[in-house]
C-alpha cells in the first residue's frame, strides 16, 4: 500500500501493520488510521505516529519506559472493550512529544495521556489520566533522524 506523507514522502506499507484508533485521538477524532514509524537502528528512541487520512499529521512519540515512567492504572470496560486485549504482553504504552520553541528549544512529553496500543491487534486509544500531575522535558541534542517503517 502506498502513502504520502509530508514528513516522510511517499512510503510503501504492508496495510497489516495499520493501528486503528476508533475513536481518533481527542482533537483529532477523525483521524483513525495510523503508522507507526521509527529511526533506523537497533533501538530507537523517537517514533512518529503518521495518519493515513491526513498527510500533513503526524505526532512524535516515545515508549515511557525510557525516561523511566512506569504506569498503573485500570482501564474502564468500555476501553478494554475497543482495545481487546488479551495478553498483556500485547500493550504497547507511548507518550506524545511536542517541540517546545522557548528561550532553550526542548521536546516535552505529557504522561497525562498516554496512548495505548493493542499490539497484536493494531487497535489503540488516547487514556486520559485525571491524577498525574507531572511532565516530563527533554533536551535536543540531533537535529539529524532517519526514519524507516516499524511493524
Amino acid at each position: 500500500m502506498e502513502i504520502k506523507s509530508s514528513f516522510f514522502g511517499e512510503q510503501s506499507i504492508d496495510p497489516n501493520t495499520i493501528i486503528s484508533f476508533p475513536n481518533g485521538i481527542p482533537g483529532f477524532e477523525d483521524q483513525t488510521r495510523f503508522k507507526l514509524f521509527h529511526q533506523e537502528g537497533e533501538n530507537p528512541l523517537i517514533f512518529w505516529l503518521q495518519s493515513l487520512n491526513d498527510e500533513s499529521l503526524a505526532f512524535s512519540v516515545a515508549q515511557p519506559s525510557i525516561f523511566n515512567i512506569n504506569y498503573n492504572f485500570a482501564l474502564s470496560d468500555e476501553e478494554e472493550a475497543i482495545l481487546g486485549i488479551e495478553d498483556i504482553a500485547d500493550t504497547l504504552l507511548l507518550i506524545i512529544l511536542h517541540k517546545d520553541e522557548s528561550d532553550q528549544p526542548t521536546i516535552k512529553g505529557s504522561i497525562r495521556s498516554p496512548l495505548v496500543i493493542n499490539s497484536a491487534k493494531r487497535i489503540g486509544l488516547q487514556k486520559v489520566l485525571a491524577q498525574v500531575e507531572q511532565s516530563i522535558t527533554l533536551t535536543d541534542t540531533s537535529n539529524e533522524i532517519n526514519v524507516s517503517e516499524s511493524a
